[in-house]
């Protein structure tokens, strides 16, 4: 959600701050500013909506070295106006600063100060306040801040200038909410929300842990303990290609991403299924982790934690777990996962679904099952990201920069990522024969190859989409594997053309969604090769049977649905284990399609963030 930058050095500080936002928007706002230290004062700029507002209003300016600090908002507290926008001051300008995060008890806080003393309608503003009165009692920057941690309940990140101290930052953390790296260079040290931000400047960091506080000087940096103690930590070296990232010949960052799939397919295999002895090995991703064989073989139940389209990549992957890992498993929406109190222990495998690592439910989950002992696997885009730090296994999906929010590319390597878990995971228990080991691997292989045969058949889902565009109403129906793919379709379609999209377990149809069925509200529904077949057939039938209209997803040489359906999408003959694959393709398409016809922002829509770490 909100993006954070930082800096503190010998560079212009106006430029890195603006274009460190810039590499943030990605994760959604609606609002941004700036805070720069001009001699002993603070001077802050803020816009509501997009971030050229913001940076139209220093096309004239001379920017010059120094500290400053920058915010791009996704409201919670108050509306997305510019006076709700980051960052937010003391009543005597002195302090300034920018959060990620919600502050629970920020009525209580507020209510120690003077109504009019504020001047947004923000749970934020009182840090800002509360800061500063400690200082003006005499407190260090770092002890006030420490005690305003301790005092505003909730979780998240914090970076805070002192108009008394020109050459310094401070950045803190309290709790999972919003992570901050720390960067240091030659010329100063930044900090900010996300890596991404500051590999143009370096690739020396520091993340902050929860509960931790930073002090940033141009040439250093010191990090203390929730406890007040100095921390002495080995900075981390990214390796990431530190290429800009662009749209190139697309139009939408989501168009582009989709279109990637097929290579990150060929990345997400590589390494991992070997086609020349047929044999999956994960051998140096375990090695040297904590997950040793005889770990493995206590294994007695696996729990899948995600959020959102991560989810669905988990219920996909229930199905290889039980089939080819033998183990018992369940799938868990991470925001309920604490709430049911669930029941761990040592011998339990928590595997958390997370492209940035840092999505506040899905770390909340991990803490869980932290202290409960759990074994740990998280799978993740992001490295260095939270979820990479709390897991005991990290299996990096290599996905390279996903830009629009709606999810794509990820989606299909988390799900890969799992398959091959679970096929590593029978091997270890002895649960997975050679044979299918042999015949997954194979199956696997032929993935990139199939997703290419369905992105060159795009024009046809574009022709679908142009037909069903006006549609206020999708329902979208599976079963088996089909029923996660239905419901990412639904979620697909409502996030970028702003339709209203239910999915369905097929099954379910009967029990309620048939109720709405007519012809102002189409059914899209998953029909490809598989046990549930003939289930789905049926479910068509009863579509059709009460006037509705059906768009069918279908396997190559399936007849079956042509005189059924008002309209066929054909997809390549894969694996039905791994048939989710080219049909998610085809779905994205199908949703991007219809965005572009009714000429929507495809790639920041409205009111979603990339990252998500508010509850």
């Amino acid at each position: 959600m909100c993006g954070i930058v930082g800096y503190t050095g010998l560079d212009a500080v106006e430029p890195i701050l603006l274009q460190g936002l810039e590499k943030l928007e990605y994760r959604g706002y609606d609002s941004a500013g700036v805070g720069l230290l001009r001699g002993n004062s603070i001077e802050v700029t803020r816009a509501s909506g997009k971030l050229s507002n913001l940076a139209s209003k220093f096309e004239n300016e001379n920017s010059e070295p120094g500290t400053g600090i920058g915010h791009t908002r996704w409201a919670t507290h108050g509306a997305p106006t510019s006076e709700n926008a980051h960052p937010h001051q003391d009543p005597s300008g002195r302090v300034a600063i920018v959060h990620n995060g919600i502050v629970e008890n920020w009525k209580e806080l507020r209510a120690k100060f003077a109504t009019g003393e504020f001047s947004s309608d923000t749970d934020s503003e009182v840090l800002a306040h509360m800061i500063a009165a400690l200082l003006a009692q005499g407190e260090s920057l770092v002890s006030a801040v420490r005690r305003t941690l301790n005092e505003a309940a909730g979780a998240f990140s914090l970076v805070i200038l002192d108009s008394s101290q020109p050459d310094v930052l401070i950045a803190a953390r309290k709790g999972n909410a919003g992570g901050l790296v720390v960067g240091l260079a030659d010329d100063g040290t930044y900090v900010a929300s996300d890596m991404s931000a500051l590999l143009t400047y370096t690739r020396k960091f520091f993340f902050l842990e929860p509960g931790e506080i930073a002090t940033l000087k141009p040439s250093s940096v010191t990090i203390y303990s929730e406890e007040g103690r100095e921390v002495t930590r080995q900075p981390y070296q990214a390796t990431h290609d530190l290429t800009e990232v662009g749209k190139g010949q697309y139009p939408h960052y989501m168009m582009k991403e989709i279109y990637e799939q097929s290579d990150v397919l060929v990345s997400s295999l590589q390494g991992r299924y070997n086609g020349l002895s047929n044999t999956i090995d994960l051998s140096t991703e375990f090695e040297g982790s904590a997950i040793s064989k005889d770990r493995i073989q206590g294994i007695t139940r696996c729990l899948l934690v995600g959020m959102g389209t991560s989810m669905h990549a988990c219920m996909v992957g229930r199905h290889y777990l039980e089939r080819f890992g033998g183990i018992p498993t369940e799938v868990d929406n991470a925001a309920e996962f604490r709430y049911r109190r669930p029941l761990l222990d040592s011998n339990t495998l928590v595997i958390s679904v997370t492209q940035s690592g840092e999505t506040v439910d899905t770390l909340a989950a991990m803490d869980e099952a932290k202290r409960a002992d759990c074994l740990q696997i998280t799978i993740c885009n992001t490295p260095g990201a939270q979820s990479t730090r709390l897991a005991d296994l990290s299996l990096l999906l290599g996905a390279g920069a996903e830009i629009s929010v709606a999810s794509t590319k990820t989606l299909l390597a988390s799900i890969m990522a799992l398959h091959a878990v679970s096929l590593f995971l029978g091997k270890a228990r002895e649960t997975l024969t050679s044979e299918i080991e042999a015949e997954q691997v194979v199956n696997a292989l032929q993935l990139p190859s199939a997703v290419s045969t369905v992105l060159g058949n795009s024009e046809k889902l574009f022709e679908v989409a142009r037909k069903y565009a006006a549609s206020e109403h999708f329902l979208f129906l599976g079963r088996g594997l089909g029923y996660p793919v239905a419901l990412e379709g639904a979620l697909k379609l409502k996030e970028v053309s702003y339709i209203h999209a239910e999915g369905y377990s097929a099954g379910e149809m009967k029990h309620g969604p048939i109720a709405l069925v007519n012809d102002a509200m189409p059914t899209v529904a998953v029909c490809t090769r598989g046990d549930v077949h003939e289930k789905m057939l049926s479910n068509v039938e009863q579509i059709k049977a009460r006037g509705g209209r059906v768009i069918s997803l279908v396997t190559d040489g399936d007849d079956s649905f042509d005189k059924l359906a008002d309209d066929c999408i054909t997809l390549p003959d894969v694996d039905p284990a791994l048939g989710p694959i080219p049909s998610i393709v085809a779905l994205q398409l199908l949703a991007y399609g219809i965005a572009r016809e009714r000429g929507l922002d495809i790639d920041q829509p409205r009111n979603l963030a990339k990252t998500v770490t508010v509850e």
